[in-house]
């Protein structure tokens, strides 16, 4: 999957993404200097300072163009729509950074030799505007996180009475402060994650370092030309591929696109039910081109925890649990339709309180639990690195409060001895590139952190029912989840967003418990609170790593975030707007209960159901299911310490054979093994590949893989579109070969 492009679960961002670019560097990134390859050409390597670009390229004194800025919008805008479609759909969405820095060369490839010097759209195209083409596309591609779980999530639970397409302007405005309060705040962190102690922190930030080099790669003189080009067209040709397929799969879905073997088995023997209770279970296989692509890039280790996830929870536990009572499946035929007896849901989360829980709900608390304990304990054991990062931030505090002190005539012995202290320890560090001229001004982001911050609490307060107080503790969370976030994100290309909004949503039930609150609006507060937290952290990780981006391709950083700024206004407009034209099309999005819905919604589930336990003293977690969740959330601890305290030196190697629980935990939270199968599919044909022909791999992959997950995702909205103009693939399509003539 490509997020952060890092494939990210909207709400579960804990998939790792193996970068094609990053390969072969990755073995050096301990070592200040090294070799390595990007292209045909040998180069020392130092990751943590500017790359070293290649000669013969023009200058760029100012790389925020017109063309760049929009260029990026518009594909960050496809990106966005994408997301929508595939976060609703599954649980997970994808950043443009890649899909933007590989398709924005090409346009404006294309422009620079049809265009000549024409202003506006000809000159010549550098590495520099690229970056800021990867940019924009970022910031339009964004937020578009909380439309697939939060927001949803509130309208299923009742707590917003308007439709979608009355509560538009709400919308805006959620989206609006999730924006920019994560772009304001995060603003001054460039120089300390990305300057100040990212050598010392090992904060190599994979998937935007591998854009660089990408980038850096296509600006190589005629040989990289022709790689950006080849890469180009592997790109255009899977993405229209996995487009037309999309599209077409609605006519035909259960030859196109599902394959129910079980179902076939079922009606070809006579209708016999042991094939429905397999059926039941969610083994099928989807050819989704976006879940085939993101098995291409994630590698074996994470998909076979992915896939052994799904068998542990779908062919195990939940079989088990119905077995024995704990758990119980609703059936899905009456006596109209007896010849499809045996077929059942297994992943209803509604009617919380009031009947036996489904297997869904038992196994989503061991699921967040051992995200929780797994992004946590990541955290925890770089306790040495996390004191020097406190202790850098406040030497960088006093050095600005004695500079301050010093302009004024004033003076302080301690904020003098902590400032000298921190200028000498600055000897080894790196410096920022970037002239003074060239960084985001104070006044900037200060200011518009202030008017965040307002307009947060004035919104949240008549908009959302929340009080100034609950709404100033929202953003603190936000701000130290988003901290962690980068921390963690740049050293293992997974944001834990999981952390950032359970531990919100916990927190705020019990800030919100015994106030005098209604069920309604204490879950409407935890879901908004949740929605900050984890809208801002991601829009902060994003924003560090174009900052990382750019910082390698010495690109002045005033002008990243003024193209990642505007291409987060069109995306606080768009993602709105596209939630609306899916909830419209598919009403059964925002329905809490719905009996048949093309979407599954995993992610929306999983944040009413945490909503619901932490608010409605009705709603409990089964005894066994939190039992089940402690002990495995302390094994998953211990698993981190083993591995970062006794699998060193020469036992290091082994830590590839270790399970990632967090994908492990992932497949406990999706309502079937649908698509864990398919990223398995995609990781053995990436495994495949790579045996036969590495050098095609390493060029090719990142691009089929961008494009197949852009392609379905675009595919998605034309469905929505045809959904809403009575032409789709249920009024004139056919459900052949579908349980219960249903896909």
């Amino acid at each position: 999957m490509v997020s952060a492009t890092e494939a990210r679960p909207a709400d579960f961002a804990d998939h790792t993404v193996q970068t094609p670019a990053l390969e072969k560097v990755a073995p050096f990134v301990d070592e200040k200097s090294e070799k390595g390859e990007v292209g045909d050409v040998e180069e020392e390597l130092d990751l943590y300072v500017p790359l070293k670009m290649y000669e013969g390229l023009p200058a760029e004194p100012n790389p925020l163009t017109i063309r760049a800025v929009v260029v990026g919008i518009i594909l960050g805008c496809l990106v966005n729509a994408s997301n929508l479609y595939l976060g609703l759909k599954t649980g997970f969405t994808f950043g443009a950074n890649m899909f933007g820095a590989i398709f924005g060369y090409g346009i404006i490839k294309i422009m620079e030799r049809v265009c000549g010097n024409l202003p506006i759209l000809g000159g010549s195209f550098g590495p520099q505007e690229n970056s800021i083409v990867q940019a924009a596309a970022t910031g339009a591609g964004g937020i578009s996180g909380i439309f697939v779980a939060g927001i949803p999530a509130m309208y299923r639970l009742g707590t917003i009475t308007l439709t979608p397409q009355e509560s538009y302007g709400p919308l805006i405005t959620i989206t609006l402060v999730c924006t920019f309060f994560g772009l304001f705040f995060v603003t001054p962190l460039r120089k300390f994650f990305v300057i100040r102690v990212g050598r010392e922190l090992r904060l190599l930030f994979p998937t935007p370092t591998a854009v660089a080099l990408t980038i850096k790669s296509m600006h190589a003189g005629a040989t990289g030309a022709r790689e950006a080009m080849s890469k180009l067209k592997a790109l255009g040709v899977s993405f229209t591929a996995a487009l037309v397929q999309r599209i077409a799969s609605y006519y035909a879905v259960g030859i196109l696109y599902d394959w129910h073997f079980f179902t076939w088995i079922h009606i070809w023997s006579g209708y016999t039910s042991w094939a429905m209770h397999v059926e039941s279970w969610g083994w099928w296989f989807e050819w989704t081109p976006a879940f085939i692509g993101s098995g291409i890039l994630i590698g074996m280790n994470s998909a076979l925890s992915l896939f052994g996830g799904s068998v542990i929870a779908w062919a195990i536990i939940g079989p088990v649990l119905v077995a024995t009572g704990t758990c119980i499946g609703k059936p899905q035929w009456d006596e109209t339709t007896p010849e499809w007896n045996g077929y059942y849901s297994y992943a209803s989360l509604s009617n919380l309180g009031k009947e036996t829980p489904s297997p869904r709900y038992w196994l989503l608390w061991p699921g967040v639990m051992i995200m929780v304990c797994t992004s946590m304990a990541e955290l925890f054991v770089q306790y040495k690195v996390i004191s020097y990062a406190f202790r850098s931030v406040w030497r960088s505090a006093c050095v600005t409060i004695n500079d301050f002190l010093v302009k004024h005539g004033k003076n302080s012995s301690y904020f003098a001895r902590k400032a000298a202290s921190d200028i000498q320890g600055t000897e080894d560090m790196v410096q920022d590139p970037a002239k003074p001229e060239d960084q985001v001004r104070v006044w900037m982001w200060s200011s518009g952190l202030i008017v965040s911050i307002v307009a947060g609490i004035l919104i949240f307060h008549y908009q959302w029912g929340m009080n100034p107080g609950l709404t100033i503790l929202a953003c603190v969370l936000g701000f130290m989840f988003s901290f962690l976030a980068i921390q963690i994100g740049a050293v293992t290309d997974q944001t834990p967003l999981t952390a950032a909004s359970k531990a919100s949503q916990l927190i705020f039930g019990g800030a919100t418990s015994g106030q005098g609150y209604s069920i309604t609006d204490a879950q409407r507060i935890n879901l908004v609170a949740g929605g900050l937290a984890s809208g801002s952290a991601d829009v902060a990780m994003s924003l560090t790593s174009d900052f990382r981006t750019g910082f390698l391709l010495g690109t002045p950083p005033i002008r990243q975030w003024q193209a990642q700024a505007m291409g987060s206004m069109i995306s606080v407009f768009l993602a709105p707007g596209l939630f609306v034209l899916f909830s419209t099309a598919y009403p059964c999005i925002t329905e809490s209960d719905p009996k048949h819905c093309a979407f599954a919604v995993p992610s929306v589930a999983a944040w009413a159901a945490v909503a619901q336990a932490v608010t409605d003293p009705n709603v409990s977690i089964p005894l066994t299911s939190g039992i089940f969740s402690i002990v495995m959330g302390v094994f998953c601890i211990c698993q981190v310490v083993f591995r970062h305290f006794y699998l060193v030196g020469e036992r290091e190697k082994y830590r590839d054979w270790l399970p990632n629980w967090g994908a492990i935990a992932l497949s406990f939270v999706l309502p079937n093994p649908v698509f864990t199968t398919a990223s398995m599919f995609g990781a053995l044909v990436a495994f495949i590949w790579r045996k036969w022909k590495l050098s095609s791999f390493d060029l090719y992959a990142y691009a089929v893989a961008a494009g197949l997950i852009a392609g379905e995702g675009l595919g998605g909205v034309v469905g929505a579109i045809l959904q809403i103009a009575n032409v789709s693939g249920d009024v004139y399509g056919t459900q052949i070969a579908c349980p219960m003539e249903y896909c």
